[in-house]
């Protein structure tokens, strides 16, 4: 297999065994698995360095004085690199050829990339799931991914006051990251009841390396007198150069104030969305996941989707933490393997894999019992939203304009509601305010019929390209032709 330029096909073209789309903990692991039973694999990621965002390499600077947050992803690089896999970093795959099945993508100088593999393994991971708020626009706010990333990678902190706010376990590493940083963490404000005694988190202690893992956060942030407030969203973020406080509400009661706490930076965010665009694109079955409101991909136990030559691995399978995503990722890898006839997977180890794999969803779907479900915190919060709240900060978009659009023209149906008001066409193609907007044009027309196959799924369409692409790139991926004047 060979990367060549072509006289009709413009841009370099790259034809594989396996082309893995992303470098974190599922796509590693399985290129580690694939390239080292001797199969041509490139692993590309849009990143200057392979890891994703659980393993991202910390900077030169930090490494030399702080050592390596997690030295294991360090570990699992160097494997795969070792294994032979060639590694495209700088690559970012934005979309897919009119044949359907080749990835165009774009190298670290924005020169064209077509790609081609009998095997096509997306593990394109997850965005932090956000709701807006008046005043979330404001310096100083920003999601709990973004804190976490510049205490753990680059040790730094996003300020020496914060409320951590929203829902889900991850709030808890990040507040432990920002204690270790010396950062005052004012308090934790979840949704949900999570860490109150019940029958059901009783189900925890069948997870006993999980269970400690909780208990450390819990023993922290106990240390540190840290209170977590829950069933408490935020209500609204003040200040006028920067937040400098936050007014937190009753989560049933998302009007009502309950407390205001000064703080010169706030994170808030409510888990993590699949990233799907590609999955999408090339035709793989999506479902809507009832819980989260999600389009997600429909895959087999291998992560095999509804088109055979495609996987979809890890976090872009659904949200499940490292450990679920490396296990998910091998299960692909062995999968491959046999339909390849390659080398033969032992039996010992494609029995571990799966057992870890069933037992780590396991306690995925215990997690997520505890924690209070997306879709059911949407239809809390998207009603209480002030009409005057800035919703798409791209294109300046209110709830009001939303509401009326989704209620008039659009007659209730997300995408014509985008279409009218411009929601979701900005940079981030809706990735910041497409689940808000779901959820006021549910809120407006409750009762609207839904379709069949993926328009029952509400979230924007996936549109080429996934991502922002410089014209240069798309001249150059056109050919010659494309690059002459009028003259």
């Amino acid at each position: 297999m060979t990367a060549e330029r072509s006289a009709a096909t413009y841009g370099e073209v790259v034809e594989r065994d396996v082309v893995i789309v992303g470098g974190g903990p599922a796509g590693l692991s399985a290129a580690a698995r694939l390239a080292s039973a001797g199969l041509a694999v490139t692993i590309l990621d849009e990143q200057p360095e392979l890891g994703g965002q659980y393993y991202r390499r910390p900077a030169p600077a930090v490494a030399r004085h702080w050592g390596d947050h997690r030295p294991e992803g360090g570990r699992l690089i160097a494997q795969v690199r070792a294994a032979g896999a060639e590694c495209r970093t700088g690559h970012l795959v934005w979309g897919v050829d009119d044949d359907g099945r080749t990835l165009l993508a774009s190298d670290d100088a924005g020169h064209p990339v077509r790609l081609r593999a009998r095997h096509l393994v997306l593990a394109t991971g997850a965005f932090e799931r956000v709701f807006p708020f008046p005043g979330w626009q404001l310096p100083g706010v920003t999601t709990p991914g973004f804190a976490q990333h510049l205490a753990a990678s680059d040790h730094t902190t996003v300020g020496d006051r914060v409320v951590l706010a929203g829902s889900g376990p991850f709030l808890l590493p990040v507040a432990c990251s920002l204690i270790e940083l010396g950062v005052s963490v004012a308090g934790i404000a979840e949704a949900g009841r999570p860490y109150r005694p019940s029958l059901r988190a009783m189900g925890t202690l069948g997870h006993p390396a999980r269970l400690r893992e909780l208990a450390s956060y819990a023993a922290r942030l106990a240390r540190a007198r840290v209170p977590i407030w829950q069933e408490t969203v935020v209500l609204r973020a003040d200040g006028r150069d920067r937040v400098s406080s936050v007014t937190l509400a009753a989560a049933a009661r998302p009007t009502r104030p309950v407390r205001t706490v000064e703080v010169d930076a706030l994170c808030v965010g409510y888990g993590f969305r699949p990233q799907t665009d590609l999955a999408r694109m090339l035709g793989c079955e999506v479902r809507a996941d009832v819980a989260s409101g999600d389009a997600v991909p429909v895959t087999d136990a291998a992560g095999r989707a509804s088109r055979a030559d495609v996987y979809v691995v890890g976090e872009a399978a659904g949200i499940g933490g490292v450990h679920a995503a490396k296990a998910r990722g091998l299960a692909a890898a062995h999968d491959i393997l046999t339909r390849e006839a390659h080398a033969a997977v032992p039996v010992s180890e494609a029995r571990r894999v799966a057992s870890a794999r069933r037992r780590l969803e396991r306690f995925t779907a215990l997690t997520d019992s505890l924690y209070p479900g997306p879709a059911a915190l949407l239809a809390t919060l998207a009603p209480a939203l002030p009409a005057d709240t800035m919703v798409c900060r791209c294109e300046a978009v209110h709830a009001e304009e939303i509401r009326t659009t989704a209620a008039g023209s659009a007659d209730g149906d997300l995408n014509a509601t985008k279409a009218w008001t411009r929601a979701g066409m900005g940079p981030c193609q809706g990735r910041e305010c497409g689940f808000a907007v779901a959820g006021l044009v549910r809120s407006v027309m409750p009762h609207r019929g839904a379709g069949d196959g993926e328009s029952r799924v509400e979230v924007f369409p996936s549109r080429l390209p996934v991502r922002p692409v410089p014209l240069a790139t798309l001249l150059e991926l056109a050919g010659p032709e494309s690059q002459k004047g009028d003259a």
